[in-house]
């Protein structure tokens, strides 16, 4: 790993103080890195603030900061406009933090910033950690990305650390504090581990210093194995049995200096392995200013390496790639010259030229053109004399044209034309794109090559519609079958011709019968020619029981009728088995024919009405006749029971609330009837023409299905706006709104007088689902309203409502005297009535409710509003004593 003495990791820098920022890389790092926080967080100061500069990192602490103050991304943006942030800043702003909240989380919605809601699974804190676990190049800014080569140095998943686990390099040189593992072997054993000392030497046992610093290794092991060799003979002549190994052990570590557009400049310790990559990532590579092509090492005031870091990146050479030594100086000059490259090739961004190279140069590094690329010419935007201009560079010129710093490489896009296409749609086996070879393609060859026309095919006509030089659109009717069975000529195509062939279905209304009435499974079903009203009924499921054969009614489509008539009613008796009968098969059905299957007139379904309370069979019973009373039903129940309370009878009975449907949605209904009933999961097994026939349906209402969710979305958007507008105080009213679309209502009867004079018109006739409620006989009296204290009390027919009130705690100050009411126990209700500023109140009876209501609310006037009045009264004076006058 590489060793620094000047370190700096954008992941620790969070847990390290700024004092220890300060003590490691001094007082103008630190001032510089304090700014670039600041200007990253500060709210302040946001109006100057380019979006551009910042790099994710440095916009997530300024959402942090907008957090922290309590502010969402819409006041955020406000904010920066209220402050005099440009427009054109303020929509940059705004697509960022778009880019990071999508990349985090892809919903829609307004949140706070922030606001510690569970993210993914992430807590609001760390919504960012995703971003930058997944993106190596979290800490750069756009521009820095957009860099051919600087990405390099800040990929957390490169590392350039140099491997010490390498075979000893002949070549390396040798130098202070290296150790130096020797070993004889053979006839003689013996093993020395040295240190090179400071003067370059080290020490031999028996033998002395030997200098070895500043030499290669093999240099070295020539001068110890000569020296080695007056202690052991058998190293030296020419048939050796003793040998010499000289290796490396621990090596040393050097000092390099990195100047220049760095972006963490300084003096770092490597080891003596480290090449120039090695250092370059230690110092975090060039910077923005930075180049990447002219990177100087310096040993003994000497430049004995030129680095370039393209030639590494597009051809993999590293010949430059030196190995440092120590005190070497690399020193990365600012860049003389970058281009941009914008437009559809494999990599765009910026790119550093050397002088004397051109476009074609500068095409190896981009990966050169995209498919989509316009590669006949090029356009260049270049700064000339204080001022921009236009270059076209047609591909002739790339080897030639020179380049320029600043200079914009705009290339284009290819035509969205066809030079040589036709194309098929509609009722063939393979529609789609065609060649149309050089001109001699025509109708007839282009179905040949579409494999014919399906069997649905509408051959009367097709169109062919064809493109003009001006582009503009032209349409040419074709005899399709003389064409085909060459009774006409055959049209040549032209290019992006397009013939269209319609399906018989395409042009006409999908045919369907329809069912109702005394059926097990009403409804639309698909038409099939010679179809007889037996078919459909086996189709719809039968006969109910309640159904007669006879009196069968078609309903039938008139064309061209007088005016005044419309359906067509034609009357038909089947046999009562369903065999087929000489007159059912003499009546087939047409397309759109409606079929009603009448009740049979003997045939009554049971109509239910309940009973409960107070009656000596209780529970649910059949209306016998249609002329049934309630005092009839009761008797059926056993009468009255002893505790009865025949005065607290009601009956409950229902209401008609309807709304029907509108044609459209009776048309979709009997559409999707038709699917229902041809569904293959469901139904039968269904035969070509049915399934092709259910697909057509399903597309249809996909798509109205696909209209109707729009109205839907559209009138939520529109009950949200009216939700936040005014409304009349009639709609608001849900009470009223409840009664308006109750299914049942309550009505008040007199049970007493039904027994006492049965079939009177206090008897009413019996309906299907009444409900007729008999209680005990009540002997409370109930007070709600304004009152002190709604509460019920034990009935005394010697009380008056007064007196009942009374012991409610009396009239509240809201209470509404003179409009006091009686609900009674069968549900009538009696208000108090008032002559001469007397209150007469109505009479109680066991199980009464006393309802006080409140008094309206009134707008008091305001001291302007008595001005106002006695203003106009004032004016109203004058006016009067003017015209007595």
């Amino acid at each position: 790993m590489v060793n620094t003495e000047n370190t700096y990791n954008p992941d620790l820098i969070k847990a390290v103080s700024y004092w220890d920022v300060f003590r490691k890389t001094g007082l103008v790092f630190l001032f510089f890195l304090i700014s670039l926080i600041a200007q990253a967080q500060s709210l302040s100061d946001i109006q100057n603030l380019r979006v551009d500069d910042l790099s994710d990192a440095q916009l997530e602490q300024l959402l942090k900061r907008a957090e922290a103050n309590g502010l969402t991304v819409n006041q955020l943006e406000a904010l920066a406009r209220e402050r005099g942030m440009p427009a054109v800043e303020a929509a940059k702003l705004r697509q960022r933090i778009n880019e990071l909240q999508m990349t985090v989380t892809p919903q829609n919605g307004e949140v706070p910033v922030g606001s510690g809601r569970s993210v993914n699974g992430l807590d609001g804190r760390d919504m960012f950690d995703s971003i930058r676990r997944s993106d190596p190049y979290y800490d750069l800014t756009p521009t820095q990305k957009k860099i051919f080569g600087y990405k390099l140095f800040h990929n957390r998943e490169l590392d350039f650390s140099p491997s010490l686990n390498l075979p000893t390099p002949q070549s390396y040189v040798i130098g202070a504090d290296d150790q130096l593992l020797i070993d004889v072997y053979g006839a003689s054993q013996q093993s020395f581990d040295l240190n090179v000392s400071p003067e370059g030497r080290v020490f031999l046992p028996n033998i002395g210093p030997i200098q070895v610093g500043g030499s290669t290794i093999e240099a070295a092991t020539a001068r110890i194995k000569s020296s080695l060799g007056r202690i052991y003979s058998g190293l030296n002549g020419s048939n050796p049995n003793t040998f010499l190994q000289v290796r490396l052990g621990n090596i040393r570590s050097i000092k390099v200096t990195m100047v220049g557009e760095l972006t963490k400049p300084g003096t770092y310790t490597v080891p003596s392995f480290a090449t120039v990559f090695n250092g370059l990532y230690a110092a975090g590579g060039p910077n923005e200013n930075g180049a990447f092509r002219n990177i100087q090492v310096y040993r003994d005031n000497r430049l004995v390496a030129t680095v370039d870091i393209y030639e590494f990146l597009s051809k993999g050479e590293q010949g430059s790639n030196i190995t440092l030594q120590d005190n070497d100086v690399i020193i990365v000059p600012p860049v003389q010259a970058r281009v941009e490259v914008i437009g559809p090739v494999r990599r765009e961004g910026l790119f550093e030229v050397k002088p004397g190279e051109h476009l074609d140069d500068l095409y190896i590094y981009t990966g050169g053109f995209a498919s989509l690329a316009y590669t006949d010419r090029v356009t260049i935007r270049r700064i000339d004399e204080n001022q921009r201009k236009i270059l076209d560079v047609s591909s002739d010129q790339f080897d030639s044209f020179s380049l320029e710093d600043g200079d914009e490489i705009l290339i284009g896009e290819a035509l969205d034309r066809f030079s040589n296409r036709v194309q098929i749609t509609g009722a063939v086996n393979r529609p789609g794109e065609y060649s149309f070879d050089d001109g001699k393609l025509t109708v007839k060859g282009l179905l040949e090559k579409a494999q014919g026309v399906k069997p649905e095919a509408f051959t009367n006509r097709a169109t062919l519609y064809r493109t003009s030089t001006d582009l503009t659109l032209g349409a040419e009717t074709l005899d399709l079958k003389g064409i085909l069975e060459g009774t006409a000529d055959d049209i040549v195509l032209k290019n992006e011709d397009l013939l269209f062939i319609p399906s018989r279905y395409d042009i006409q209304e999908e045919y369907y019968v329809k069912i109702s009435g005394e059926i097990n499974s009403p409804g639309s079903y698909p038409f099939a020619s010679q179809m007889t009203v037996g078919d459909l009924i086996l189709r719809s499921g039968g006969l109910l029981e309640s159904a007669t054969n006879s009196s069968i009614e078609i309903a039938r489509r008139v064309r061209n009728a007088a005016p005044g008539k419309m359906a067509e009613i034609k009357t038909i008796s089947i046999d009562p088995n369903l065999q087929l009968t000489a007159e059912e098969k003499n009546l087939p059905l047409e397309p759109f024919d409606h079929v009603f299957i009448r009740r049979s007139p003997g045939f009554e379904r049971e109509q239910i009405v309940s009973l409960q309370g107070e009656v000596v069979y209780p529970g649910e019973f059949a209306i016998s006749t249609a002329n049934e009373r309630i005092s009839d039903v009761i008797k059926r129940a056993g009468g009255l029971t002893n505790f009865a309370y025949p005065k607290g009878a009601t009956l409950i009975r229902r209401t008609v609330y309807f709304k029907g449907p509108t044609e459209k949605e009776l048309k979709e209904e009997t559409l999707k009837e038709v699917q229902e009933n041809l569904n293959p999961e469901k139904n039968r097994s269904i035969n070509e023409a049915e399934g092709l026939l259910y697909e057509r349906v399903s597309t249809k209402l996909s798509k109205a299905e696909q209209e109707r969710m729009l109205k839907e979305q559209e009138k939520e958007r529109n009950l949200l706006f009216e939700s936040s507008s005014p409304r009349d105080t009639l709609f608001q009213d849900s009470t009223l709104n409840e009664v308006r679309i109750s299914e049942q209502d309550l009505v008040g009867i007199d049970l007493e007088k039904i027994m006492a004079n049965p079939g009177s018109k206090e008897d009413l006739f019996l309906m299907e689902g009444d409900i007729i409620q008999i209680p005990k006989e009540l002997q409370t009296v109930r007070m709600v309203g304004e009152v002190l204290l709604p509460t019920t009390s034990r009935y005394d027919k010697k009380n008056s409502l007064k007196n009942y009130i009374s012991k409610a705690g009396g009239f509240s100050e809201e209470a509404r005297k003179s409009k006091t009411y009686v609900v009674y126990a069968n549900g009538d209700a009696k208000r108090t009535h008032n002559f001469l500023g007397f209150h007469f109140y109505p009479e109680l009876e066991p199980g009464a409710e006393i309802v006080v209501p409140k008094k309206p609310r009134r707008n008091r006037l305001n001291a302007a509003g008595w001005i106002g009045l006695a203003s106009s009264l004032a004016t109203l004076g004058i006016l009067v004593d003017r015209l007595l006058q």
